[in-house]
């Protein structure tokens, strides 16, 4: 049928309204907030969990695409590299604002992806690290155990590390399971504290739960929080006993939020089945004691049980993980599957 030239016009001109509102729509619907993208070098990373100048701003609902170094600062690359090669240890990524967080708020971390982003991971012992290794806090009469490093091909399409010994012939394949051993925000009382450190405030937890399909709930101390990253690890067994997991640069994708007025005390993480409460200090009995404390807490005031209550269903059904013993800090991850909790009070 043809047609005349303003109702052609008019009819062109609904198209394209009507187009744009679907477009709206569409976005709106995919809830599409925005990214902010930062890459991080060695020359501006950090060594400290503190109040300084950030290095971008986030809004509540952004995400966060950004990398961090390995826990050696990628100096390590060959075998002849060695530990004096390192400019200082768990560099960080950040400090990342976050607008409208207050002390007394809660910052909540979601991690939507966390990727390898290289081809070797690293392993190594150090002089005075270590859960079987004289340190500072154990002392020993014995010398410290020599300094070794070891290289981790990482098959990216297989999705494994390979540990190869260095004093036999024998290899094995690891699988890969990515986290942050480094997260937190600026301590209280404007500390500043080391990025070996983990405490109320997050740090070097070296805590698996820091990975994809977890969201971590940290303490706001400072305002935008100042949110830190790095130490990525592609894999670890409990404990990371020997000092060191299969040490990785990362790739993060993050969203951030914040809890208005609500604090939490400790780190916690939570995903669909479980709820986690880290306890962080020495010794490790009052780490597990922490962890506990926080999850009854937490129980009591989201799901409605008296402290009693959920100190023995804990006693029931609780679980717990050692997440690492090398730290000045020990850290302990207690948690509980949602299915034996009452529903959530709203």
């Amino acid at each position: 049928m043809r047609v005349g030239p303003f109702f052609g016009v008019s009819f062109l001109m609904c198209l394209m309204m009507f187009a744009v509102v679907c477009a709206r729509c569409a976005s709106a619907q995919a809830g599409d907030p925005q990214v902010v993208r930062y890459h991080a070098t060695i020359d501006d990373v950090k060594y400290v969990y503190g109040t300084t100048a950030a290095v971008a701003h986030l809004k509540p609902g952004n995400i966060l695409d950004a990398n961090s170094l390995d826990c050696f600062g990628n100096a390590i690359k060959k075998p002849g590299d060695t530990l004096s090669m390192i400019k200082g240890d768990n560099p960080l990524t950040g400090p990342f604002f976050i607008d409208g967080a207050e002390p007394g708020d809660t910052l909540v971390v979601k991690f939507l992806d966390l990727q390898v982003d290289g081809d070797q991971g690293l392993g190594a012992l150090g002089p005075g690290f270590g859960a079987l290794n004289a340190t500072n806090y154990t002392a020993m009469i014995h010398p410290p155990l020599p300094e070794k490093i070891w290289f981790y091909p990482i098959d990216h399409a297989g999705n494994t590390a390979t540990f190869q010994a260095l004093d036999s012939n024998y290899k094995v394949k690891i699988p890969l399971r990515p986290f942050l051993g480094c997260i937190g925000v600026a301590p209280a009382g404007g500390e500043a504290r080391s990025s070996i450190v983990p405490e109320a405030f997050g740090g070097n937890m070296d805590a698996s739960e820091a990975s994809v399909g977890n969201t971590l709930y940290l303490p706001v101390n400072a305002p935008g929080a100042l949110l830190y990253f790095g130490d990525g690890h592609a894999a670890m067994g409990d404990g990371e006993v020997a000092g060191s997991a299969v040490e990785v640069p990362m790739r993060a994708r993050l969203q951030v939020d914040v809890i208005k007025g609500k604090k939490t005390g400790w780190p916690r993480f939570e995903n669909e089945k479980e709820i986690m409460c880290a306890g962080i200090y020495r010794p490790v009995d009052d780490a597990l004691r922490i962890a506990f404390t926080e999850l009854v807490n937490w129980i009591h005031a989201d799901y409605g049980l008296s402290d009693l209550d959920a100190y023995e269903l804990l006693s029931k059904t609780g679980k717990i993980h050692l997440t690492e013993m090398v730290d000045p800090n020990y850290v302990v991850i207690a948690s509980v599957e949602k299915k034996y909790l009452p529903p959530k009070i709203k």
